[in-house]
């Protein structure tokens, strides 16, 4: 006798087996938290290679007295400098021994505080309203259909509540990621750190905490679309309403590198935008230069201008390195725990092991 094939033709999106809000939002907490210590290093390499670019088109004026004298900041290979360069990094991996070895390892994981309190409400969010939205979407589209037939998800779906799901999180979560960013783009002091939050609400105001949300969203949001649509693809693909703990590992690691690659110019522009703020020039009477925050398409023009379509990939291969395993990660945890809690809602069922 052949086993029965039932369990796999479940409908997990029906309301009988379908899991609640709460325990959606207890299976995204663990995988945020992985993803959050696990993956900080390679965020902070990230931001710092792509920070790099910025601080090459920075210079100072160097008085001693008997001359004046304009020096830029353009990264030199020569060790016997007489003023303090930038630490330039060659790659991924020469970043991360430079970090180490300059400011210590534990600068790797630098703005850890906020990543974890950013993480974890932004990741029930965005989990959560995914979910509710697929499932409302999937309702309405199969609304006609009979009660004992297995409802259809067409690419649209995961597609729009993707994006949807990450434009309310990003909203929601703009001054932590501001703050995070600006933490990891240098090593600074919670002092510090609140003198420049100070400077930036008292020149743009209370918005200037959501300074670079529009490329975030830029980033974020068709990220989010094309990742949750290739994701679900390759479930569909799979006939799996559930798969694997591998499958959907993998699956999440290819969704999220296929759309990593797609959006990383806006993450670029993101970062310059939000590493701007807390930095300040001076003029010859030692009083700060009032000075303009620069335009989404003011900051695009400058990076093609200064290192064309290569600029617009830095921190490429970090981005990768971190985003392929993150979503991974996160999706592959987020999959079990469904099971997890729909297993102790449901024991009678025969159903799919991860």
């Amino acid at each position: 006798m052949s086993p029965s094939k039932g369990p796999r033709t479940i409908d997990y999106d029906d309301p009988k087996y379908r899991i609640t809000p709460g325990q959606q939002a207890a299976a995204s907490c663990t995988g945020a938290l992985l993803t959050s210590l696990i993956m900080t290093p390679l965020d902070v390499v990230k931001i710092r290679m792509q920070a790099q670019q910025k601080a090459a088109n920075t210079c100072f004026l160097y008085c001693n007295g008997l001359m004046d004298h304009i020096c830029s900041c353009q990264p030199t290979d020569s060790k016997n400098t007489w003023y303090k360069r930038p630490i330039h990094f060659s790659g991924t991996l020469d970043a991360f021994i430079q970090i180490s070895r300059h400011e210590g390892i534990t600068s790797l994981w630098s703005g850890l505080s906020p990543t974890l309190v950013l993480s974890i409400p932004a990741t029930i969010c965005y989990f959560v309203t995914y979910e509710q939205l697929r499932i409302k979407l999937k309702a309405k589209y199969n609304s006609n259909r009979l009660p004992n037939e297995i409802l259809q998800q067409p690419f649209w779906i995961p597609l729009i509540s993707g994006a949807s799901a990450r434009m309310v999180s990003v909203s929601l979560v703009s001054p932590l990621e501001l703050i995070r960013t600006k933490m990891q783009s240098q090593k600074l002091s919670y002092l510090e750190l609140g003198y420049a939050l100070k400077n930036l609400v008292r020149r743009d105001g209370v918005k200037g905490l959501w300074k670079g949300i529009f490329p975030t969203l830029l980033r974020d949001v068709p990220f989010s679309g094309l990742y949750w649509m290739s994701y679900e693809s390759i479930k569909s693909f799979m006939k799996s309403d559930h798969p694997s703990f591998w499958h959907s590992f993998i699956s999440g690691a290819i969704s999220g590198s296929i759309a990593a690659m797609v959006t990383v110019p806006f993450d670029v522009i993101k970062t310059h935008q939000q590493i701007e703020f807390g930095t300040e020039l001076f003029n010859e009477q030692g009083k700060p230069i009032a000075q303009k925050s620069r335009t989404t398409s003011v900051v695009f023009r400058d990076i093609y201008s200064h290192y064309g379509v290569r600029g617009l990939y830095a921190g490429l291969t970090p981005r990768l390195i971190k985003v392929a395993p993150a979503c991974a990660i996160m999706i592959s945890s987020f999959e079990y725990g469904k099971v997890f809690f729909n297993r102790l809602a449901n024991k009678g069922l025969d159903e799919p092991v991860l």
